[in-house]
């Protein structure tokens, strides 16, 4: 499929939809260091730059799909909310008029959550409204990047849109598996239904925690877990289950695997003498090879859990309140591999030239859209085009 890009940043759409063989026509981009970007790695593809000038725009291949995210500040909660007032908010209806030119079968559009409040939800209802009077079916869902694979709460509406239906559009954003009603039957009746459970786990589980100094360095802790009615429940026993050293190497002290945490350190490189981000998901052929770190929102180390927070364009100054990593009791800010990770693009895909700034690279990707989202919308256009 031949695909147009707008605003197209630093080009998720294009990293998410190349192994199915989609092809860009276009892509329209007016920020310096995204355009360098795209430059460096599509000098095929014309950046036809400022998107309101899309009538000069000449494109000899047919266009199956538009895709972009819009500039979100004017929608955003943690700006003015001045909506489809604000220029960058109009550019929404530019995406509309892009769309009224070239006609593609489909179309992809992102932008906040807080696109659906903007204006009292008249904003979206504008935008939405437009679709319709083009011909255009949609369906629109909110979806975290953190549930597709990435280690980043970030929260973020697409709009799928088909021209002449909205089934397809609702078919691409939405599973029918769990409406199916095709229930799995149980294998034999039983009474019993929770006998051995009891009301509260917090009731019936201790844990205590035990320091200990080894000689070559390493601090371990260890956690006991006392038999109770529960136990059947965790398949807990009253041993010691596991241990989390603080350094590196850590290890098993019993036949019990660690916890499953969010983060694999095991046989991970480094980057700029610094560990590396946190996975979202534990390798287990390396179950016991875990180092033990967490996701901070701020220079004070507010612990918020093996998930990132959100990744804004302000990463890019020295104060920006971006996520942070606690590593060995200190915080420090994300690298920018670690932040391409964070949004699922390959390492060092920002690092375009020698000395390149780390500012740039942390704007460019907290402007953008996370890769994983992108293919999971465009692996089920492709799969409902080849029914």
């Amino acid at each position: 499929m031949n695909y147009l890009s707008v605003c197209s940043g630093i080009e998720a759409a294009t990293v998410a939809w190349h192994h199915m063989g989609w092809k860009p026509v276009g892509f329209s981009e007016i920020e310096k260091f995204p355009s360098q970007l795209l430059a460096h790695h599509y000098p095929e593809v014309t950046n036809f730059g400022d998107m309101t000038k899309y009538k000069e725009w000449n494109i000899n291949d047919s266009v199956g799909l538009l895709v972009g995210g819009t500039p979100c500040q004017s929608f955003s909660v943690a700006g003015l909310r001045k909506g489809l007032d604000d220029p960058r908010g109009n550019l929404a209806l530019t995406y509309v008029g892009i769309l009224d030119r070239f006609r593609p079968q489909w179309c992809v559009w992102e932008n906040v959550p807080g696109v659906l409040s903007s204006g009292r939800g008249r904003d979206f209802g504008s935008f939405l409204g437009a679709l319709v009077e083009l011909g255009y079916g949609f369906s629109y869902r909110v979806l975290d990047a953190q549930n597709f694979g990435v280690a980043q709460r970030r929260k973020r509406v697409f709009v799928v849109g088909y021209l002449g239906d909205w089934r397809p559009a609702a078919k691409v954003l939405f599973e029918s598996e769990s409406l199916s009603g095709d229930i799995k039957q149980s294998r034999k009746e039983k009474q019993e239904i929770a006998g051995r459970f009891v009301p509260s786990v917090a009731n019936c589980i201790q844990t205590t925690c035990n320091d200990y100094s080894r000689a070559d360095g390493f601090n371990m802790i260890a956690y006991n877990i006392r038999e109770c009615a529960a136990n059947n429940t965790f398949n807990a026993t009253p041993t010691n289950v596991a241990t989390t050293l603080q350094k590196t190497q850590p290890s098993v002290q019993s036949h019990h695997t660690q916890t499953f945490v969010a983060v694999d350190m095991y046989n991970l490189t480094t980057n700029n003498s610094t560990s590396q981000t946190i996975r979202n998901g534990t390798d287990i052929d390396h179950v016991g090879g875990v180092m033990k770190s967490v996701f901070c929102d701020t220079y004070n180390g507010t612990i918020q859990g093996n998930v990132a927070a959100t990744m804004t364009a302000d990463m890019a100054g020295p104060t920006h309140s971006g996520p942070k990593v606690m590593q060995d009791s200190l915080v420090r800010r994300l690298t920018p591999v670690e932040c391409e990770r964070l949004q699922g693009f390959p390492d060092n895909y920002t690092n375009i030239k020698e000395n390149c700034p780390d500012g740039n690279r942390y704007r460019a990707l907290g402007n953008s859209m996370a890769v994983p989202v992108m293919r999971w919308i465009g692996e089920r256009i492709n799969n409902y085009e080849r029914l």
